[in-house]
């Protein structure tokens, strides 16, 4: 119980918080060693030392471990001593990250009996290349298709290993249509018409093949879709096969040729028409449906979302043709571009679709006036889905303080919950939002250094756990109260 009698709802959720309190004294830090309903987030602190890093092995808890070798601060001879550990999960963890990895430990992990670990050291853009290149000769598929996927500028030599795979996956992998980093590589020459040839390979060749008459036909007739859009990308592509690819049964060969810079516009409005109307006529599969059936819907259903958000290299690279295109990914792909005169700059952070002011917004903060930078905060909308949007992990625009402290009173949520952005804001509106009816709010005035420490007492015992998770990594919370919530935990 704290001192004003309050007890924290979440109390496990708050110790997370003071996990991670970067004002936690040590003797408390290694108190929390003993905690065992978090998730070992103390193991991750920066100023773990290699005496501390000894006591949290020696509880041999798995949680503590985990987090322990994700902790990019580790030293090297403790990094070294977890890569024996019998835990697949923690030897997995030392490898998530390998760009401060010591050699001595990727070269002891490089042939780990667990394909998990190998799979890591794969993808692992920091792995030196000639263990990496190891891995082309992994035996099992998962590791080397894991390799291919992400290894993009692997050596040619390893490329071809990979292209020639006797396992599908694997080739698959090697050339795909997507890849897990940039840029796509491009295979060899004389690999391509073997790659053309196998049906798992096919669609990811079809951008780099030669469009020999005979070729084009079979490309343009052939059965999967993936390998028709790919057609629709080729640069190479003749007129007349483009029109025809305009009117293909599957939307996301359409929406291929929408994108193409070469498609006259009354084409490219036809199939922004067409997109539309087909996605949602078409009736959703039935329970007997078999599985192709219901990805070609799923995939139909997407088709008006990805016109509206794709991204056109093309017109970023020439963006004023496009300020006022019909468009909206044409607007918000001119706006990605920073050679904009100002007029299309305000032009555009004005645009009635948020995808592109934001995009503006991002592309040129220092053009965006206060007035602007506040409507356009005032009109935003957060996603309501899991997954959380660009917008709301970055303070793009910025507010001089008498804007951040006029928010602390606004109706709106988002608003007020910028007002902490204030280093200096006044205690009393500090008070007020800790209140808030809205958690976001409270949460964002959680670590503020103004807020009261009654308000923060108050946080810790708030019934969202999310807030009351802030209020415990607070550096402002006294260590008399740390030290109280640790004994009611038992710690």
């Amino acid at each position: 119980m704290n001192a004003d009698g309050t007890t924290p709802v979440h109390l496990a959720t708050v110790l997370d918080g003071l996990a991670v309190n970067p004002a936690l004294p040590a003797p408390m830090i290694r108190r929390l060693f003993a905690w065992r309903q978090g998730w070992g987030k103390v193991a991750g602190r920066p100023d773990v030392t290699e005496a501390m890093a000894d006591e949290i092995i020696a509880t041999d808890d798995r949680w503590l471990l985990h987090s322990l070798a994700l902790n990019k601060q580790l030293a090297d001879r403790v990094r070294i001593r977890l890569a024996a550990h019998p835990d697949v999960a923690v030897r997995s963890a030392l490898v998530v990250d390998t760009a401060n990895a010591p050699r001595e430990l990727l070269e002891r992990l490089i042939d780990d009996p667990e394909s998990e670990v190998r799979e890591y050291l794969a993808q692992g853009d920091h792995t030196p290349s000639d263990l990496r290149a190891r891995l082309a000769g992994d035996p099992d598929p998962a590791v080397r298709a894991a390799l291919a996927k992400h290894w993009t500028r692997a050596p040619e030599a390893v490329r071809r290993i990979l292209l020639t795979d006797p396992e599908a996956q694997v080739r698959a992998a090697a050339c795909s249509t997507f890849f897990a980093r940039l840029p796509h590589p491009v295979p060899p020459p004389d690999l391509v018409p073997a790659l053309l040839a196998d049906p798992v390979t096919r669609a990811g060749a079809v951008v780099h093949a030669v469009l020999h008459p005979d070729t084009l036909q079979r490309l343009a007739r052939d059965p999967d879709a993936d390998v028709r859009a790919e057609l629709a990308r080729h640069p190479a592509l003749p007129p007349e096969v483009r029109d025809d690819l305009a009117v293909d049964p599957a939307l996301r060969v359409r929406v291929r040729v929408f994108a193409r810079a070469d498609t006259p516009e009354q084409v490219r409005a036809r199939i922004h028409a067409s997109v539309h109307e087909l996605s949602r006529s078409r009736v959703e599969p039935g329970p007997d449906a078999d599985e192709e059936a219901e990805l070609q819907w799923y995939l139909d259903a997407g088709a008006p979302t990805e016109l509206r958000t794709m991204v056109l290299p093309w017109v970023t690279a020439d963006p004023l043709p496009h300020i006022d295109s019909p468009y909206v990914c044409f607007r918000a792909s001119a706006a990605a571009s920073e050679a904009l005169p100002t007029d299309a700059v305000v032009r555009l952070l004005g645009d009635e679709e948020e995808i592109v002011r934001l995009t503006m917004a991002h592309t040129a903060p220092h053009l965006v006036d206060p007035a602007t930078a506040e409507d356009i905060e005032r009109r935003y909308r957060p996603r309501r889905d899991k997954f959380t949007f660009w917008w709301d992990r970055a303070q793009v625009l910025p507010f001089p303080p008498a804007t951040l402290r006029r928010f602390a009173g606004d109706p709106e949520p988002r608003l007020r919950s910028l007002a902490p952005r204030d280093p200096d804001l006044p205690p009393a509106l500090a008070e007020k939002l800790a209140a808030d009816p809205e958690e976001r709010v409270r949460r964002a005035v959680a670590g503020h250094r103004n807020l009261p420490l009654a308000s923060l007492l108050r946080l810790l015992a708030d019934p969202s756990e999310r807030v009351a998770e802030a209020a415990g990594a607070s550096p402002h919370l006294p260590v008399e109260h740390m030290d109280r919530l640790l004994a009611e935990a038992a710690l």
